[in-house]
């Protein structure tokens, strides 16, 4: 008789099978609706909903995404919790913060990197040159007088620099701004040298001619710009990109975060999700758990240096 109920319930709603079969799942978003990483959360919430229901993208902003991150690490690994975020609080808040209340290594599960994009080294019209080469020069001619703006005091734009300052022996001398549209401004008006920023920032200036992005940071020239050369093209040995990732609280199991991923990974690489991604700025990506771990290892390293020789620590 039991069997019998069960079977006419099936009949009557077809579907019960199918959304038993989907568990739900909640995307964390460590910043305000509306903004990139907000954005691209919600993108990627949307196509999964034929893996997982419902799926719910619920925004903790402050402190950076650190009380983002604090809900993820405290939250069940049953795979129902995920977070996405940029690569900062994952590769660079280790080295800026005296004290984090997590290990950004032990107290995740790498889930996919998501996509990448890139930054761009600009001028603006207080400087005349046209090329890396000639900022450099310039920069060499009179150490410490030129000007670099970024969004902030911390932030990976800021690091850049100082990264670019190592590799090419220029002396800069930072200005940081609250926010990349006021390190805009400044640099329209000629109150700046130079800015280091997300290529997406300043595309549009660009190709209106009121500032000139000298190079991008990656190791790919950005379809945004592809008439501007990469720094290794320009003869520089750096590479540098920053990402956006997935990863859920430690202890996922094998199975949990095999089924996250493949859904995850599938959605990033299809054609539509590219061409999203594109008109953001962004490269695509959607990679396995390993190759989110390396990339992760890597840029922990890669950082360090730089931000040490800033002598930047924040409480």
């Amino acid at each position: 008789m039991a069997g019998t109920c069960l079977a006419l319930a099936a009949l009557v709603n077809p579907m019960s099978g199918v959304a038993q079969d989907k568990p739900p799942l909640k995307i964390v978003v460590g910043f305000p609706p509306g903004g990139s990483a907000d954005t691209l959360a919600r993108l990627i919430g949307e196509a999964l909903r034929n893996d997982f229901n419902p799926v719910v993208v619920e925004n903790r902003p402050g402190a950076g995404g650190r009380i983002a991150l604090q809900q993820v690490k405290r939250a069940a690994p049953d795979g129902q919790t995920v977070i996405v975020l940029p690569s900062g609080p994952m590769v660079l808040f280790p080295h800026v913060y005296k004290k984090l209340d997590y290990d950004a290594v032990t107290d995740f599960t790498p889930i996919s990197l998501l996509a990448r994009f890139q930054f761009g080294v600009v001028a603006g019209p207080a400087s005349p040159a046209r090329t890396v080469k000639d900022m450099i020069a310039q920069a060499k001619a009179q150490p410490g007088k030129l000007t670099y703006g970024t969004p902030g005091l911390g932030t990976l734009p800021h690091f850049m620099g100082v990264l670019f300052e190592q590799k090419t022996g220029a002396s800069l001398n930072h200005v940081p701004f609250q926010g990349g549209g006021p390190a805009n401004t400044a640099l329209l008006g000629g109150h700046i040298d130079y800015k280091f920023d997300v290529v997406s920032e300043t595309a549009e200036l660009h190709r209106s001619g009121k500032v000139r992005i000298l190079a991008v940071t990656g190791s790919q020239r950005d379809p945004q710009v592809p008439e501007v050369p990469t720094l290794k093209e320009a003869g520089i040995d750096m590479e540098a990109t920053a990402w956006f990732a997935m990863y859920g609280p430690a202890g996922l199991r094998t199975d949990v975060l095999a089924r996250i991923n493949t859904a995850v990974s599938s959605a990033m690489q299809r054609p539509e999700m590219r061409e999203r991604m594109r008109g953001l700025g962004y490269d695509s990506v959607g990679s396995t758990p390993a190759e989110l771990a390396a990339e992760q290892k890597s840029d922990l390293k890669r950082w360090e240096a730089p931000i040490k020789a800033t002598g930047v620590q924040l409480d």
